[in-house]
């Protein structure tokens, strides 16, 4: 892996600028819409901490890691209804280290069955590069056939560069239907290492939907959902179903096209705490074991009581 990234990048950085797809992978989608359409925040009237973790490719050198987290409540003005949300990535994909920070809003409106929002990601985003590892890798994998010490472009040292970034969405809900679409990095934020080398991240569609069908035991819920994203270059497609038993447990399948074979389990351990883990089976020819994907949701509410003093006086005359 750290092969294959390094000679992609030192094809790439030759030019002033490269463009690229930075968007970390999720298997789990289903759960975290809000992590690629800020208008999904703030769905039900508790405040919704979310979050995710994924080792890419075990036995892969270098295949890298991703945390995702997410917090996100409903808030009403008056007689408005918005959801307001934080959410944090931090990306490690071989020398390469992506993070970033974003401030979610959504303006809620009920819409016939179901509720529509429209909702803004406002944040930065950070690409970092680890030179320091390149001058050994680049030699092994050209040999002496390549002076790197000569070509100017390619960082010798840790380089990071930040870029402000944003992301908007539309998203529907009912009681049995969820479907939204979004594009992260609206503005095609471009981030700047030095004054030859610079990062133009490019921009990324994703259309999500997802239904939830009672059998004829109502405690057994199947829920197919779909996840489909595009760069307008690749695109990548995502079909899974899980099949809910008692709103404690479930269980399913996932079909990352051309990619992998996703096994899903998880449960609701305590009263809003529910517990996922995703494992992705390669059907590709890539030389791997597999990914694994742990994520984590927990609603909650915030009560304020009202304490409620009485004061008699009682004056004798």
């Amino acid at each position: 892996m750290r092969k294959l990234l390094i000679g992609f990048f030192l094809l790439t950085v030759c030019i002033e600028s490269v463009v690229s797809q930075f968007d970390a992978q999720m298997s789990q989608y289903m759960f975290h819409n809000s992590a690629f359409n800020p208008a999904a925040i703030g769905e039900i009237d508790m405040v919704q901490v979310e979050a995710m973790h994924r080792i890419h490719w075990v036995g892969m050198p270098d295949a890298g890691q991703t945390t995702w987290l997410d917090l996100n409540s409903p808030v009403k003005i008056g007689s408005t209804l918005n959801g307001v949300g934080l959410r944090i990535l931090n990306d490690v994909v071989g020398d390469f280290k992506i993070q970033s920070a974003h401030f979610q809003y959504a303006y809620k409106k009920p819409l016939g069955v179901g509720k529509l929002s429209v909702g803004i990601d406002l944040g930065f985003l950070s690409i970092g590069f680890n030179g320091d590892s390149i001058p050994d890798n680049a030699k092994n994998l050209l040999g002496d056939y390549y002076h790197l010490n000569e070509d100017s472009y390619i960082p010798t040292s840790s380089v990071s560069g930040m870029a402000f970034d944003i992301g908007v969405g539309a998203y529907y809900s009912t009681e049995k239907f969820y479907g939204g679409v979004s594009y992260t990095h609206l503005n095609s934020p471009r981030v700047t290492w030095n004054d030859k080398t610079s990062i133009k991240e490019r921009g990324v569609l994703y259309l999500t939907g997802g239904y939830n069908w009672k059998m004829y035991n109502p405690k057994w819920v199947l829920k197919p959902s779909a996840l489909f994203k595009s760069d307008f270059a690749t695109f990548q497609l995502d079909l899974s179903s899980l099949l809910e038993y008692d709103a404690k447990y479930w269980g399913g399948l996932g079909l990352r096209y051309q990619d992998a074979v996703t096994v899903m389990l998880g449960a609701n351990l305590l009263s809003g705490l529910n517990v996922g883990y995703a494992y992705d089976i390669p059907v590709s020819k890539i030389g791997s074991w597999g990914s694994h994907e742990i994520s984590l949701v927990y609603n909650f509410q915030i009560v304020n009581q009202k304490t409620k003093s009485k004061y008699k006086s009682i004056r004798f005359l």
